[in-house]
């Protein structure tokens, strides 16, 4: 699973890259705008952790998902890990979307009119829309929380630091840079409190499974299933109005009462029609006569 989302975040970068000289902006399509911008969808939670602002932004969150990813998978399993993924990066577009919130709420007309005032005038719709989330980064410092809390004392080698460290202080110590990153202001470009949102919902989500074990073996086959479950329900409900049904003969009384009930309303119709003409029918009585007219 881990090696499936590698690929798929690297084919998407590429696509973007590809589509932009074409000018299609998958960013803007399927990254995660603020929820009262008017280019937000629902699905931007799910589209917009596989996508990527440059090179350097893939490298890196490529190579941590690499590194930590595949030893999460070993020890959880593939439906688990990628259950376990999703919800990292769902909730870090949730927190990130509370935020900018809350942003919008104490300084956005501010800051609106303070662009506006720069010359660089703009509707408040236009001005949210800029507000755009992409990047795996949430999904992948939840997998970085579930490495600390699996292996704490697991030491580790991380440039630019020269000596090992345990993995429970590193963690400790990522959590505390976005902190300081976050309360330092946005003007960065990076969205810290969504990091921070992906770390929150996997300890979350790791100490409800430690309690609930069972559970913990049940959520990611359960979530899968489920969603095969519903697709093939949708499946069967689409052919069942798209095909008639030919689980019931027609008896022969019932194909009597059925013709003499059709032919009392075309006699009512052609009754209709010798009283007040054909411009006096409904379109459902044109019809009606019309199909009564074609051979069966």
């Amino acid at each position: 699973m881990t090696k499936n989302l590698l690929v798929i975040n690297i084919l998407a970068w590429i696509a973007t890259w590809v589509l932009q000289r074409s000018g299609i902006d998958l960013n803007a399509m399927f990254g995660l705008h603020f929820f009262l911008a008017s280019d937000f969808r629902l699905y931007q939670f799910m589209t917009y952790m596989f996508l990527h602002g440059g090179f350097t932004h893939l490298l890196f969150n490529m190579f941590a998902l690499w590194m930590f990813g595949g030893v999460i998978e070993r020890v959880w399993g593939s439906k688990k890990f990628l259950f376990y993924y999703i919800v990292c990066g769902v909730g870090a577009g949730i927190v990130q979307e509370l935020v900018q919130y809350a942003n919008y709420s104490i300084q956005g007309l501010a800051a609106y009119e303070y662009v506006s005032a720069g010359g660089m005038k703009m509707s408040m719709d236009s001005y949210i829309n800029l507000w755009t989330t992409i990047g795996a980064s949430g999904a992948v410092y939840g997998i970085l929380l579930a490495f600390g809390m699996i292996f704490p004392n697991e030491r580790l080698f991380i440039i630019p630091i020269p000596f090992p460290i345990k993995a429970k202080w590193l963690i400790l110590g990522y959590i505390v840079i976005e902190v300081v990153s976050a309360m330092s202001g946005p003007g960065d470009g990076v969205a810290h409190m969504a990091h921070l949102g992906g770390m929150l919902f996997g300890f979350l989500l790791i100490r409800y499974w430690r309690k609930h074990p069972d559970s913990s073996q049940r959520s990611g086959k359960d979530f899968f299933e489920n969603l095969k479950r519903k697709y093939e329900e949708r499946q069967q409900n689409q052919r069942m109005h798209a095909e008639p049904t030919h689980s019931h003969r027609e008896t022969d009384e019932e194909y009597n009462m059925r013709q003499r009930q059709n032919q009392e309303e075309i006699d009512a119709i052609l009754d209709k029609i010798r009283k007040s003409g054909y411009d006096s029918l409904t379109k459902e009585e044109k019809q009606k006569l019309f199909d009564q007219k074609r051979p069966s």
